[in-house]
């Protein structure tokens, strides 16, 4: 039997891809905004491809914000591009 691999939405180009494949940002239960590259912290995640298209367009569209409710630090947003010009 066939293993299904899990999809995720990307919130910048809104397409449907292979988990392991995004960027997970993950919001704790306590509020703390951060990356999570094993897909295992707790709390609530949303999903960005690994590119600074996608990227742009969350930013620009305010995708994390409306996500998490919550303002998001320009800290994690330096993180997201940092990891994107090292996979690149």
């Amino acid at each position: 039997m066939q293993k299904t691999i899990p999809m995720r939405q990307c919130l910048g180009c809104r397409e449907m891809k292979p988990k392991k494949e995004l960027i997970r940002v993950v919001r704790s239960p306590e509020g703390e905004i951060s990356l999570d590259f094993r897909g295992k912290a707790n709390g609530r995640g949303a999903y960005v491809c690994p590119n600074s298209d996608c990227l742009k367009k969350a930013i620009r569209g305010r995708a994390l914000e409306k996500a998490f409710s919550s303002a998001i630090p320009d800290e994690v947003y330096d993180r997201l591009r940092e990891e994107m010009e090292r996979g690149e």
